[in-house]
């Protein structure tokens, strides 16, 4: 098989190789953990060493020789139309264990299929009806197409920002149903949209650079964003391959709905569906007799049986235990104690933690070891809630009561 091998060439030839490594990774790895998100991530990360090999193969020598040419002309290697919808299914299987690929989510690709039966058009028209180059009478390949490049563009643009939409929601919804929520995925899940972000500014970026210095328009110049775009498909895919955590609360929502409801799956299938209106809940104070009686019932069960310990309660666990619906504790959490549920519970744990500073349990054990033992998870979140909570830090704290 005919490969150039150059510093251009043997550049990209690198970063196409490790994309593909790490996308047959993220694939074992979906098929070993039945974890959904992976078989997306590992699509995506292959779907972007397929945008970088027509430039690899070019340098290489494949336009300039047959019958590599006919293969780059006839085979769509740039799926910018599938990109979006599949980085998308990422968000929603990372963030929802309740995702799953429906007809409905199929229709998402249906501009991607469409193009590839163009392509398929194409190649039967010219192989087997003009018997020769018609629409690659200009010798260039249709995967550049300006009209093609801007529409691809906008598409992802579009599921960026849906994602986004979806990422806020779900970070809203955690904060209202966990006490854990500062943990779980919102540091990898910023991560890979700022680096998604940064790839569909590329484009951009080079498009203003060319205006000044139309050398980069050039063949030989395009080499330089792709060399760009692969570094940052690199650190996806390294990233993503070694996060450990996925969310384990499941959940409904819609996208056409200014307000949307979120319904939480429950565990148990004869009951209801909880309804949690993150867009209606409110935290402003009220008088009303059945706040007043539920927030004294959550008030005696946290600080008698200690649930702040827990380091996984959830909304759900404390309606079970108040045998109600996890609705009424939200709204109760929201209006009686104006607050969500995550800060709630950090709190009874803040007084806790302080409690133990007041009997001389840190001279006794370290700042961190207190701080799990009254329900925190990780050192950031215990410092941070601590913060929120007295306006200092665990050591400004304890420098004051000494």
């Amino acid at each position: 098989m005919l490969f150039q091998f150059g510093f251009y060439s043997s550049v990209l030839l690198i970063s196409f190789t490790q994309g593909i490594i790490y996308s047959i990774l993220l694939l074992v790895k979906a098929i070993k953990t039945e974890n959904n998100s992976n078989y997306w991530l590992s699509l995506f990360i292959f779907l972007c060493c397929l945008y970088i090999a027509p430039w690899m193969l070019g340098f290489a020598g494949w336009y300039d020789n047959q019958p590599y040419r006919d293969f780059l002309f006839y085979t769509p290697f740039q799926h910018l139309l599938f990109v979006g919808p599949i980085i998308f299914f990422y968000t929603q299987s990372l963030l929802n264990p309740s995702f799953k690929f429906s007809k409905k989510e199929a229709l998402h690709l249906l501009p991607g299929f469409i193009y590839l039966v163009y392509i398929v058009s194409i190649w039967v028209y010219d192989k087997f009806i003009f018997g020769g180059y018609f629409f690659y009478e200009n010798g260039m390949d249709k995967d550049f197409d300006d009209w093609y490049q801007k529409l691809g563009l906008l598409s992802m643009i579009v599921y960026f920002i849906l994602s986004i939409r979806y990422y806020n929601v779900y970070k809203k919804l955690m904060f209202q149903v966990v006490s854990y929520a500062d943990s779980i995925l919102f540091k990898w899940i910023k991560t890979y949209l700022i680096a998604f972000l940064v790839m569909l500014l590329l484009p951009i970026i080079f498009d203003i650079i060319g205006f000044f210095y139309p050398e980069m328009k050039s063949y030989q110049g395009s080499w330089w964003f792709f060399l760009f775009f692969s570094i940052v498909m690199y650190y996806i895919a390294v990233t993503g391959y070694s996060n450990p955590i996925n969310s384990t609360i499941p959940f409904k929502m819609s996208f056409f709905d200014k307000n949307p409801i979120l319904l939480l799956d429950s565990n148990n299938a004869n009951e209801t569906e909880t309804v949690i209106d993150i867009e209606h809940e409110t935290f402003e104070e009220t008088n009303s007799p059945e706040i007043s009686l539920w927030k004294s019932k959550i008030e005696t069960l946290i600080q008698e049986e200690k649930l702040y310990q827990n380091p996984e309660l959830t909304l759900t666990d404390l309606a079970k235990k108040l045998e109600t619906n996890a609705s009424v504790i939200s709204k109760t959490i929201n209006q009686g104690f104006q607050m969500n549920f995550n800060d709630c519970i950090n709190n009874y744990r803040i007084e806790a933690v302080k409690n133990s500073f007041a009997n001389g349990e840190h001279k006794k054990s370290t700042l961190l070891g207190i701080a799990f033992d009254c329900g925190f998870n990780s050192k950031a979140t215990f410092n941070r809630a601590f913060k929120k909570n007295t306006g200092t830090t665990p050591k400004e704290y304890l420098s004051l009561i000494s």
